[in-house]
């Protein structure tokens, strides 16, 4: 068994985990990455980017379904489905070998096994019931990350009732689909096999799809799946399901009645549980709550010497804010003198359904809550030449600002391409921009980020274009 002396380990290879351990050797701290099963984690085997292909194959399908709309034509459409599925499992194959790279290329050591807490500046590396390493370290980050929640009575088996896993490798495409949870995973399945062909119902326990965004964006994306065929039950809960001979039978209580819906799969996607066992965390002062470590922002925790990161933490549970949190708690191990503490707010969310939503900040019922005096600014893609050359004009951008400072508050938006163009907002937070430096700012036409400048000069009256 390996014992071996390291600054910094850390305990998982995910996006937060991998970016940590990258970060820490360039600044010259010998380093060690513990994975138990595949370097770059859920996000890059199963959900971020094997995700993403699987819906740019979706999006196709739909424009060759709508092809005469541009002036083309076509006989006899289709899709071959495993082939679809193998791309995206060789974008994600390609991307985890990358990681494995930059790791190498970093002079990062790499323990293959379950990591977990062995006292005070240890951790232990355990493959199956062997003991493979022991390392000291006065610096450990855990990174361990969440896995999907399971409801009573919708437990994933495999076959009927799928997981994110499963429904990321369909064997055929169902002809109906129930969705449980309009989160971000929930939606973007939705949009995947609605574009796909499959008749799809979303249920949502809360009064909206998409809880998280902006009131507002909420109720626009709903009008917009709707209008593609997605049924949408919000206020409503799955009370429990029938397996049958290739269907299921599903109980959704909504407006106090019960009624069955019968579907070939059904999809679970109703939040994340943090991989909070066997990691060694009994008898250290690491505070967990509601399955998920708290830290501060540094991402310190209870215990001296024990950081955590990503998924395994609070909200938002975002690749990208993993990677930020993995930089900014090895920066301050380092001792560097310009460390920014994490403002959560300052980090962008992005769904990838059709129309994508994207948004950072507060959002205007928030803003409010919070005491601001607000100025709201919305502006549509109908208004905006690119997206209607695109055949893209159904959108909307809305922000908010304090209507005695100018700082923006929040930005929200849906439509073609927000995920790209949220950036944008999340450099003018990051920069504390007023509505000032934003009028100010040039945008090139023809472009659909024009839709962000009109809605700054919408906030206060000052729109062009609509």
């Amino acid at each position: 068994m390996a014992d071996e002396d390291f600054d910094l380990v850390v305990i998982g290879g995910g996006p937060g985990g991998y970016v940590a351990a990258i970060r820490a050797a360039q600044l010259g701290m010998k380093t060690a990455v513990v994975e138990r099963e595949h370097l770059g984690g859920i996000c890059l085997n199963w959900g971020c980017i094997p995700t993403k292909a699987l819906l740019r194959s979706s999006e196709i399908n739909h424009l060759l379904h709508h092809l005469s709309d541009f002036g083309f034509a076509a006989d006899n459409i289709r899709y071959d489905l495993p082939a679809v599925v193998k791309r995206s499992r060789a974008v994600a194959k390609q991307l985890v070998s990358g990681v494995g790279h930059l790791l190498k290329k970093n002079k990062v050591s790499v323990f293959d096994g379950a990591g977990r807490l062995a006292g005070r500046h240890t951790v232990a590396v355990q493959k199956g019931n062997a003991k493979v390493a022991q390392l000291k370290a006065p610096h450990i980050i855990l990174a361990t990350g969440a896995r999907a929640r399971q409801l009573p009575g919708l437990e994933s088996d495999g076959k009927l009732i799928w997981s994110y896993k499963e429904a990321m490798v369909p064997e055929q495409m169902p002809k109906s689909l129930l969705v449980v949870g309009s989160g971000a995973i929930g939606i973007e399945f939705a949009s995947f096999f609605r574009n796909m062909g499959a008749e799809v119902t979303v249920v949502e326990v809360l009064d909206r799809v998409l809880p998280v965004e902006d009131a507002e964006i909420s109720g626009f994306a709903r009008k917009a799946f709707e209008k593609q065929g997605i049924k949408i039950l919000t206020s409503a809960a799955v009370k429990g399901a029938k397996k049958g001979d290739g269907t299921v039978t599903a109980s959704v209580e909504s407006g106090g009645k019960t009624h069955e819906i019968v579907v070939d799969r059904v999809i679970s996607a109703v939040g994340i549980v943090g991989n909070v066992e066997d990691v060694g965390l009994d008898g250290t002062s690491v505070k967990i709550a509601r399955t998920h470590v708290e830290i501060d922002e540094y991402c310190r925790t209870g215990e001296p010497g024990v950081y955590a990161i990503g998924d395994l933490c609070g909200p938002p549970w975002l690749a990208h804010k993993a990677s930020h949190e993995g930089v900014v708690c090895v920066e301050k191990i380092a001792g560097l003198n310009d460390v920014h503490p994490i403002d959560w707010t300052n980090i962008p969310g992005c769904t990838y359904c059709r129309p994508q939503v994207a948004s950072v900040g507060l959002t205007e019922a928030r803003a409010k809550e919070q005491g601001h005096e607000v100025k709201v600014g919305r502006f549509p893609f109908i208004g905006n030449g690119k997206a209607i050359a695109m055949g893209e004009p159904e959108g909307m951008v809305k922000v908010v600002f304090d209507g005695k400072t100018g700082a923006l508050l929040g930005a929200h938006m849906c439509g073609a391409e927000v995920t790209e163009m949220i950036q944008g907002f999340a450099i003018a937070r990051t920069l504390e921009t007023t509505e000032t430096e934003l009028m100010h700012t040039v945008f090139p036409h023809p472009t659909v980020s024009e839709t962000m400048h009109e809605a700054v000069l919408d906030a206060y009256g000052r729109a062009i274009h609509f």
